[in-house]
């Protein structure tokens, strides 16, 4: 029998390392026909902002190859809505419920981490950095050390259970991002967010998306974020939780090798909707082949010749 419980630590205890990334499966609820949501160690439901959002204009999807480009611009009917209509009805599934908080301002992010803050049955939420800061000319939060250390230290003064940041891949230094982080309260950090990128329609001479550029995501995307779940596990003392590209059990237990405590699956379940009960036993079957007792050997044991 392996182990596949997983702690990260401030209340947030995973059933085994596989989670669902923002923006691919709804509030969960959409998948429940496909699988059992309870063999999932977590479920992070769609960003949530403060007030309802449309969203941006179509085509706001676009496929790459190996990937896709989104543009959905964050979708929602606010934290108000969440609160009152959709948690009633998913706050008892017997797994983690994280919710996914984006903002324009510190002041947003912190309204809606208070309000979250006081829902029994949500241990932790993530919080999307690679939002633009509308107060400081459209920059994303997240691609500054100043901009994290801002809206983390904010959101911690109000949120007080597990605090996990997204990092943004569109940097430099993706371990000084994670750094700065931890250093200003996160609990955890998860990476990485889509990397900008653009698909355009030769024949018509257009871009294919509404907004021109979008965030790629898929297979394609995975090297980069294996190596940048690699470099921060190495520079931070927190957990870190890897998603990007991953559309398997071998891709996952890369990210755990390379020093993910934690996994989330996004565009892959787009492409199979049973995706992630099949990763998490997919893990169960790599330890039993190599005689690992507790999944959560497996983070770091990644094996470099020096």
């Amino acid at each position: 029998m392996v182990n596949e419980t997983i702690q990260l630590g401030k209340g947030l205890t995973l059933k085994n390392p596989v989670m669902t990334a923002s923006g691919t499966f709804g509030y969960g609820e959409e998948y429940a026909d496909f699988i059992d949501l309870t063999k999932l160690g977590g479920i992070l439901v769609k960003g949530t902002t403060l007030n309802h959002r449309e969203g941006n204009p179509y085509p706001r999807m676009a496929e790459t190859p190996s990937g896709m480009l989104n543009a959905v611009g964050l979708q929602n009917k606010g934290v108000d809505y969440f609160v009152e209509t959709i948690y009633p009805r998913i706050k008892d599934i017997d797994t983690n419920i994280i919710v996914n908080v984006s903002g324009s301002t510190i002041e947003d992010y912190c309204a809606v981490a208070e309000k979250v803050n006081a829902l029994e049955n949500v241990p932790a939420i993530e919080l999307n950095v690679s939002c633009p800061n509308v107060k400081q000319g459209g920059m994303a939060f997240g691609v500054t050390t100043t901009g994290i250390e801002q809206v983390v230290s904010a959101v911690r003064k109000v949120y007080d259970k597990h605090l996990i940041v997204k990092l943004s891949p569109n940097v430099t230094s993706i371990a000084d991002l994670a750094l700065a982080a931890e250093a200003s309260g996160a609990d955890s950090v998860s990476l990485i967010n889509t990397l900008l990128g653009m698909a355009i329609d030769a024949e018509k001479r257009r871009p294919k998306l509404s907004t021109v550029t979008g965030g790629l995501s898929g297979a394609c995307v995975k090297p980069i974020a294996l190596r940048m779940v690699w470099q921060v596990a190495k520079a931070v003392k927190i957990p870190v939780i890897g998603l990007g590209g991953i559309s398997s059990a071998t891709d996952a237990i890369e990210f755990l090798l390379a020093g993910a405590s934690a996994i989330e699956i996004g565009t892959a379940n787009f492409i199979d909707p049973t995706i992630t009960v099949k990763v998490a036993q997919g893990i169960v079957e790599y330890c039993e082949r190599h005689g690992f007792k507790n999944v959560s050997d497996l983070t770091g044991a990644l094996e470099i010749n020096s």
